[in-house]
């Protein structure tokens, strides 16, 4: 009986390092992909800063102002 229950206290402490390992794997990959999607946001904004730059710049250019106002 003793024997069982060493042997079964083993594969418990085998799956509890297991699951240990993994866990730490998960939680490197989520670090890794909270960094990029950090990087994807500052570049998404600066893009878009840059779009409704251009969008601006391209009403400006089409409005003509009238003759009075040059």
């Amino acid at each position: 009986m003793n024997d069982e229950i060493s042997q079964r206290l083993e594969r418990l402490e085998a799956n509890s390092a297991h699951l240990e390992h993994q866990v730490e794997q998960l939680n490197q990959v989520i670090i890794e992909q909270a960094k990029t999607i950090e990087v994807l946001k500052k570049q998404a904004q600066r893009q878009s800063q840059t779009l409704e730059s251009m969008e601006l710049d391209r009403i400006q250019s089409t409005n003509a102002k009238p003759p009075h106002y040059q």
